[in-house]
């Protein structure tokens, strides 16, 4: 066997295509090989047209590739090309299931680089002029997430902090905000839902606690979903 290639782990940010960091795109432009999420726009994959590409994405409720598949792949795409990108949504290291690959290259000898990508709590943040921290009002942020891998329970217990943003948070929103209203959040605590951020059909929802208990419509993309006193809209916001 000759030599391995290289591994980078891409983020590829919230979705716009211009979003992606100098260094990410670089690497796109010189990779041999890109395993792709679903959620990478045709915009992104532009970035990289001489690179062959393979698709690994991952949609809740769809058939889509099991995270030991994608590690093999990964493995044995560095064993056949000299530079490989495995381009993800937001930043590796956020609910990006980074630790199963880098364990997996780690285990293989493969060196391995991390490229970190605006996640999409942040850009959501950006896309409605809301600042996650307001002095007085709200120092604390978490980044959770209902899902779990699929033999471990659920979690029900939220984090104890003043914005609450929620990642995949489309169906288990309501839920969320249940929990909240049992203990003792006020019914009118504002929220804001984000779908599709960034993109060209991205859609912003402003809406009271009470209301997100109610249930969330169906979206047709990514959802993101941001809870506390520092998501109260100015005066004078548009």
């Amino acid at each position: 066997m000759g030599a391995l290639g290289k591994v980078y782990l891409v983020g590829a940010g919230p979705g716009a295509a211009d979003l992606i960091t100098v260094r990410g795109a670089r690497l796109l432009e010189q990779a041999d090989v890109v395993l792709y999420d679903a959620l990478v726009t045709p915009e992104m994959l532009a970035l990289c047209r001489q690179a062959e590409l393979i698709s690994v994405g991952k949609r809740s409720g769809q058939r889509s590739t099991a995270q030991t598949i994608i590690n093999q792949q990964l493995v044995e795409c560095a064993g056949k090309f000299r530079q490989v990108v495995r381009l993800k949504g937001g930043d590796p290291m956020l609910f990006g299931r980074a630790d199963e690959e880098l364990r997996a290259l780690e285990a293989a000898g493969i060196e391995v680089e991390v490229v970190p990508g605006i996640t999409t709590a942040v850009a959501a943040a950006a896309a409605t002029k809301q600042p996650l921290t307001k002095r007085g009002v709200a120092r604390s942020v978490a980044f959770f997430t209902s899902s779990t891998a699929p033999d471990q329970p659920d979690h029900p217990a939220l984090p104890e902090t003043d914005t609450l943003v929620q990642y995949m948070g489309g169906r288990e929103a309501a839920a969320t905000a249940e929990r909240l209203l049992a203990e003792g959040r006020r019914s009118d605590l504002p929220v804001v839902v984000v779908e599709n951020c960034s993109r060209a059909d991205e859609r912003i929802l402003r809406l009271t606690l009470s209301d997100l208990a109610r249930g969330l419509e169906p979206g047709h993309g990514p959802v993101l979903v941001m809870l506390g006193e520092a998501l109260a809209k100015r005066e004078h916001q548009l």
